[in-house]
């Protein structure tokens, strides 16, 4: 006989392997009135060794009440009941049993349970909204990773899939959503009731209220972190298409408070859904897939089975007026999570050291993919440039970064791997082998691997044989230290007489690593453009570094440059003669180089820069040279109907630049000559546009036009050009005197209301509150937070910190102060309000993300106030005394940046400053 209480010792963040559940028959109730849950799980398990004692996860928050087991082995075959045992703090209950379970033998284990609805955004819980005077719920799930124990008693690991089969008991008027299809649905009448845990369940609910029971299909084998549902108020949009691999037809949903705007999203997923069946050649298995908007959810959006849920913002927008960047974003993450169908819910991770290969090769690369492929004109594949790639390698090229594949031994760094290098530098390294072996070759691979881990579970090396398989190479060699290994090569290019010199050492961003952090050795493609004496452009796709340096036959009297198209995750560093030709070439109309080699080439050049390896006012002499170039190709046309957009000048390259300008206008903020001369330089570069193209969006604009408007806005404002400033205040209050929004165009409304709400008072203040608090639109929200963050009121301000700590909904808690992040009036006073209410945001967000995002927004304030830190950790940073288990890697981070801050300022202040004074000069010429 063995309890297996020492396996459960020696592993405490592991659930012993003596049983293994099979199916989960899961019966609940829900009551949207008092906010309580409960129900009975019945569960099918198969005891793999003998034992007397199961330990499976149970949430603090649910109260299980009764607990029993019957074994047919067993010669009494009777139910046994349990003495349950609560482990606190650790997510977990023990089992204990007087006669053993014998191995080989099967049982059935019935647990009774119930909680709170609590406002957590975790587990099983409650999401408020107002419907007119008063306050209506509606409840739902979010489990990953490992909150299903937080609504029913389960084992809660990716590994343990079972297949389940949900009942749902809710009062008649309100609606049931779970992963898979209704089975049946029926009023409950006590006098006609066969089923006898019904019964139970529904004796304990109020007896003047109509119940009702909706039963759904038995699902297929998954992981409980997938299990999804939902009761409330609900109303759908709908809509089916026909797969191509089954010919079945599928109903497709759209569920929120009411039907609001979720005709983008129906169209999204009608489009890629068949996409996805097609590309991966694996029938998708469910009867049906819905998409919930919740007001209150903790991140962005969940891809459970069947049944995706996510924030209002990413699902739902006005087909007609909803901005560009909204409409990118809600196909890029409807995209995304329609791919998790596939990649990780059909074949999941084993464990969570494996959540890359869920988030980043597929569903988030394929998503930019595919919605290149449904919406060529967003320029999806250079925008992936700008954010994931830029995102990635930001983090990556930090000491306290972490390797894709990192272990994961227990919950509280289970939810810190959820960051841009589980998801972004893993998308970027896919991305590059997908180029490097052949878009057709790789997608059959990854084929291979899905059909070969159909409803299982696949860990690193189950990826690289598919793919090695369709391919016939060696993906393990070139791809293993990309994922195994932290941080990402720097590609320093040297000239000779017979080609160029290539040398790989591993990039930091505070400058040249130490011995014993320049071992790795990638196996890195060069993917080499060369030009020949008839203008041909040719790629070399197939050159590797695959040692420490190399050299290579290339004629350097042409036009070359590596890392084509910026695909590689590497950074490259020229000569500066070389790097003077590329930008010149790149600036052309008809260059050889493409939009993501610019983007790329900008960001390259801040790097160095920040890293000591360029002067900073190499990327200020970059940005103007490719602004000259750019401006005298508009001049010469006069409507923006009539603009010519070419390749060279959409707006992704203009929005590098602003990014860049923003980075350096908040590190240099205690300098305000610096300021003052960079915000004047910021607005010759983008006025100019603005006064070309204007503030109007007509009908039938190309996206390149409607983007690069945006951005030219944006980057006036930036530079607090007046005349800019003037317009869009002049729009904010007809808005204020009316009502009507017409003359905030969706694509301008975030810079509308930074105008409003800076140069504003009172009046613009309470406006964007109450468009917060009611917004009509889901996009006009995030606007008002990320906007009311630059008011320069400090009355007002005081008002934003109490209203930030009493009324604004958890889930935009962050969005408010990395608002005020961004705002050099209230670093000070913002990291004092950290301080004094970080205990609060403990309590506040024990069981959620929120507070790691809190705290790396409280570190990025630190990192500004150089002057004060000395290079360390500021001892009003509350932190020194505290559990910061949670968020370790994010402070490490957040550290580390404060350190390279310090030193990148005292680096570059006075190249800056002296661009800036002899730029100043020229422009008066």
């Amino acid at each position: 006989m063995s309890s297996d209480l020492s396996e459960f010792q020696e592993n405490k963040y592991r659930l012993p392997t003596n049983v293994k559940p099979s199916h989960y028959d899961l019966t609940f109730w829900t009551d949207l009135k008092s906010l309580e849950f409960g129900g009975l799980a019945t569960i099918d398990l198969d005891i793999l060794r003998e034992t007397s004692a199961i330990v499976l996860n149970c949430a603090d928050t649910l109260s299980v009440t009764e607990a029993s087991i019957h074994c047919a082995a067993l010669e009494t075959n009777q139910v046994q009941a349990a003495q349950i045992v609560i482990q606190e703090n650790l997510g977990r209950v023990t089992l204990n049993f007087l006669a053993s379970l014998p191995a080989g033998s099967k049982a059935q284990l019935k647990l009774k349970y119930n909680a709170k609805l609590s406002g957590s955004m975790v587990g099983y819980y409650k999401s408020a909204w107002k419907n007119g005077d008063h306050t209506e719920y509606y409840a739902m799930t979010q489990f990953q990773p490992i909150d299903a124990r937080a609504a029913f008693p389960c084992w809660d690991e990716p590994l343990l899939k079972a297949t389940w089969s949900i009942t749902m008991i809710s009062r008649s008027e309100t609606v049931n959503i779970s992963n898979m299809a209704v089975e049946s649905e029926a009023l409950y009448n006590a006098n006609s009731a066969v089923d006898a845990t019904l019964t139970d369940l529904l004796s304990t609910l109020p007896k003047d209220a109509q119940w009702k029971t909706t039963k759904f299909q038995k699902s297929p084998p998954m992981s409980s972190y997938l299990v999804a549902f939902a009761n409330g108020p609900l109303a759908y949009l709908e809509k089916s298409i026909v797969m191509p691999l089954s010919g079945r037809t599928v109903p497709l949903r759209v569920y929120g408070k009411s039907s609001w705007w979720g005709e983008f999203c129906l169209e999204v997923t009608a489009k890629v859904l068949p996409l996805y069946e097609q590309i991966f050649d694996i029938e998708y298995p469910l009867p049906k897939l819905d998409i919930m908007a919740a007001h209150d959810f903790d991140i962005g959006a969940m891809e459970n089975w069947g049944l995706i849920t996510g924030r209002t913002r990413v699902i739902l927008l006005d087909p007609k007026k909803a901005d560009i960047v909204s409409r990118k974003m809600v196909a890029r993450i409807v995209s995304h999570e329609v791919a998790h169908m596939w990649f990780g819910n059909i074949t999941t991770m084993e464990w969570w050291d494996y959540l890359y290969l869920n988030e980043g090769p597929f569903t988030r690369s394929l998503a930019w993919l595919d919605t290149h492929r449904l919406f060529p004109e967003w320029e999806v594949k250079s925008n992936f440039v700008n954010t994931h790639l830029y995102r990635a390698l930001s983090v990556d090229a930090k000491r306290s970064s972490h390797p894709i594949e990192v272990e994961c031994p227990d919950a509280n760094f289970i939810n810190q791997i959820f960051d841009g290098l589980s998801y972004s530098k893993a998308a970027a390294v896919l991305r590059m082998l997908s180029e490097y072996v052949g878009e057709e070759q790789f997608l059959k691979g990854v084929s291979v691997y899905l059909k070969n881990h159909l409803y299982g579970n696949s860990v690193t090396r189950d990826l690289w044989d598919g793919i090695s398989a369709e391919t016939g190479q060696d993906i393990p060699r070139l791809m293993n230290d990309w994922v195994s290994k932290i941080g990402f090569p720097l590609i320093t290019v040297t000239e000779t007489s017979n080609g160029i010199h290539v040398r790989q050492d591993r990039f930091l961003n505070d400058g040249t690593p130490e011995t014993e952090e320049n071992k790795t050795i990638w196996n890195v493609p060069l993917r080499i453009l060369t030009v020949e004496n008839d203008g041909q452009v040719l790629i070399d796709n197939k050159a590797i570094l695959d040692g420490r340096e190399k050299t290579l036959p290339i004629d350097t009297t042409k036009t070359f440059k590596l890392n084509a198209g910026t695909v590689g995750f590497y950074r490259v560093l020229y000569i500066p003669e070389r790097l003077s030709k590329i930008a010149t070439e790149a600036a052309k109309a008809n260059s050889v180089f493409s939009l993501s080699d610019r983007i790329g080439l900008m960001y390259d050049v801040a790097a160095l820069a920040n890293a000591g390896l360029a002067k900073l006012s190499t990327l200020l002499t970059l940005t103007d040279i490719w602004r000259n170039e750019q401006n005298c190709k508009y001049h010469i046309f006069s409507s923006p109907f009539s603009v010519k957009i070419y390749p060279s000048c959409v707006d992704m390259v203009w929005s590098s630049v602003l990014t860049n300008m923003g980075i350096i206008l908040s590190a240099f903020w205690e300098h305000p000559q610096i300021v003052d001369s960079l915000r004047a330089f910021i607005s010759t570069l983008y006025a100019p546009l603005v006064a070309r193209l204007g503030y109007e969006f007509p009908d039938g604009e190309s996206v390149d036009i409607v983007l690069l408007r945006k951005a030219a806005v944006s980057g006036a404002a930036l530079g607090r050009d007046e005349s800019v400033a003037r317009e869009l205040r002049r729009r904010f209050a007809d808005y204020l005197k009316t009502g009507n929004d017409a003359k905030i165009p969706s694509n301008l409304r975030l810079a509308i209301y930074t105008a409003a709400v800076r140069y504003g008072g009172r009046e613009e203040f309470d406006a964007l509150i109450k468009i917060i608090e009611n917004p009509a639109k889901p996009a006009s929200k995030s606007a008002a937070i990320t906007a009311i963050g630059k008011l320069e009121n400090l009355d007002l301000a005081e008002e934003l910190f109490s209203y930030i700590l009493n009324g604004a909904r958890d889930q935009d808690v962050v969005g408010f102060c990395q608002g005020l992040a961004a705002n050099a009036l209230f670093f000070r006073r913002l990291a004092q309000f950290f301080k004094d209410n970080y205990d609060g945001f403990v309590k506040r967000f024990g069981t959620n993300s929120m507070l790691k995002y809190l705290v790396t927004s409280g570190l990025k304030i630190f990192s500004r106030q150089v002057h004060h830190l000395q290079g360390c950790l500021p001892q009003q940073f509350p932190l020194q005394d505290k559990d910061t288990s949670r968020y370790s890697m994010g402070l490490a981070q957040g550290l580390e940046t404060i350190r390279s801050r310090i030193v990148y300022i005292e680096r570059s202040s006075q190249d800056l400053s002296q661009w800036l004074t002899e730029w100043e000069q020229g422009s008066k010429l």
